[in-house]
């Protein structure tokens, strides 16, 4: 039998009269109406307000109020293509027609998911951010185990040199090398004594990347400044996606790449491709140390370019996702009737 979905809304003259409609053509086209009340869910009730009755006969769709006559080509066309496809026993049809006839419990999470996606997202972002800002804080309140385990948890997530990360409760936000020319700040070197940082292959690095810090100069966090800055910009723009109500569009893949990927891939290869010790590199590319400021600007504008061209095509697709478990869930509900 034909399955026939119809999205309705209470109290629409066009909505009773196709179901009128479709009672007078089931003898001559057996079919199962499953009804969809758009007031039941937002998202349905934000996409087909305003096209309400809109009905679906398998790949066809009628919005509106619709003659009967039309309706009758559109149910003798998915009449058809049923009968055709059980004919040639089509092994994709069978499988989708199988699948819709069982509400699983997978079936249940993914619609749990598709509706609370972006608060997961948020929660996530905020708790992975979160942790390597918390661990200078244990640190400051003596509380030095705790804080060790984030920052072995965020090791392999993270280089985190402490001259490339921020530092909480000290005498500044962050301890740059003497390499990076920042005016008016202590360098890292100053603070710990640890020198010959220039040399990236030089041990001392990684006495840079256990070094955590003190009461002076406070304690740094798990993630380096651009991390920080690229998982704030992302957690940001999550949150006011969030509040404006889903609605912003997706950004151009051309727009992401030029103010996303490009200033961070520029500050980050110059400075990584600078450093190699290369003669015929280095007449291209002089050395250079990139600035707090700049890991920073341009982190943030990599993970707000990226949310904003992310985001709007998952909620796009998680939209899908939930429609067609509403759907399905109708169907079922009908069938066990």
């Amino acid at each position: 039998m034909l399955n026939v979905t119809l999205y309705t809304q209470k109290d629409n003259p066009a909505c009773e009269q196709i179901k009128i409609d479709l009672n007078e053509l089931q003898s001559q086209f057996p079919h199962r109406l499953v009804e969809v009340d758009i007031d039941s869910d937002e998202l349905l009730k934000a996409k087909y307000n305003k096209v309400v009755p809109v009905l679906e006969a398998g790949p066809f769709t009628l919005k509106g109020a619709v003659t009967k006559q039309k309706l009758q080509m559109t149910l003798g066309a998915a009449s058809d293509r049923k009968n055709q496809l059980e004919t040639l026993e089509d092994p994709v049809y069978k499988m989708r027609v199988q699948k819709g006839k069982t509400v699983t419990t997978g079936d249940k999470i993914s619609f749990w998911i598709s509706k609370r996606y972006l608060l997961i997202l948020n929660l996530f972002m905020l708790i992975y951010v979160g942790l390597p800002m918390f661990a200078p804080t244990l640190m400051w309140l003596g509380l030095d185990a705790p804080a060790n385990v984030i920052y072995r948890m965020y090791k392999p997530l993270c280089h985190q040199f402490a001259f490339r990360s921020f530092f909480l409760y000290g005498e500044q936000p962050y301890y740059p090398l003497a390499e990076a020319n920042v005016s008016g700040v202590k360098t890292f070197e100053e603070v710990s004594g640890i020198t010959n940082l220039d040399d990236p292959y030089s041990a001392t690095r990684f006495e840079a990347r256990n070094y955590i810090g003190n009461e002076t100069v406070g304690y740094k966090t798990a993630l380096c400044e651009r991390d920080v800055a690229i998982y704030l910009a992302i957690l940001g723009f999550g949150i006011v996606f969030g509040l404006n109500g889903r609605k912003a569009k997706s950004l151009h893949w051309l727009a992401w790449i030029l103010l996303g990927i490009a200033p961070i891939g520029l500050d980050g290869f110059s400075q990584l491709l600078s450093q190699f010790e290369w003669e015929w590199l280095s007449s291209i590319i002089p050395y250079r140390e990139s600035t707090p400021f700049l890991r920073s600007l341009t982190g943030g504008l990599f993970g707000l370019f990226t949310a904003w061209f992310a985001y709007p095509n998952i909620e796009e697709s998680m939209n899908e996702t939930r429609q067609y478990y509403i759907k399905k869930f109708a169907a079922n509900n009908k069938a066990e009737e």
